[in-house]
């Protein structure tokens, strides 16, 4: 039998795309690999955010509070990026788990469902479980990271 889902849609393909991304790449090999960039793009980010936070009025005359409040503002680049990683990521997971593949034939929703032939449930089960679960842990490991660094700054922003 003949799959008639067309090769960029199938589930493993979507795999190996992801796997192709310069963006979603990040957490496929190592927690370091991950935690590089978002943290590149809250650097990138702090000085824009620390002077917003200098437009308070009060901030002004608290130096101190102003730098953290701005660096816990600037912790919400990283999450986003996460968050649009996470989706990527557990989209691919839910396909490579499913035993249909649904499609579109001329990408004019038509929408079709094809069931999988065991051999390729059976392949797609084992890069789910070892290849595409490995990568949703270390997302959620950052992202439980990049939420208590921004409660933690805001509780110390208080604090202060």
């Amino acid at each position: 039998m003949q799959c008639p889902v067309p090769p960029e849609q199938r589930p493993l393909r979507e795999y190996e795309q992801l796997l192709e991304s310069w963006f979603f790449v990040w957490p496929a090999h190592n927690f370091s690999e991950l935690v590089r960039p978002l943290a590149t793009s809250w650097l990138l980010l702090a000085p824009l955010t620390v002077l917003v936070a200098s437009g308070s009025w009060v901030m002004r005359h608290h130096p101190a509070q102003l730098v953290l409040a701005g660096l816990v503002a600037a912790v919400a680049l990283p999450i986003l990026l996460l968050v649009r990683q996470w989706l990527g990521w557990t989209y691919v997971h839910r396909r490579l788990l499913s035993e249909r593949v649904e499609y579109e034939e001329s990408g004019w929703y038509d929408g079709q469902v094809w069931e999988k032939p065991l051999a390729w449930r059976q392949q797609d089960l084992l890069v789910a479980q070892h290849q595409v679960q490995p990568v949703l842990r270390r997302l959620q490991q950052a992202a439980m990271l990049a939420v208590i660094l921004a409660l933690v700054g805001a509780s110390l922003c208080q604090a202060l």
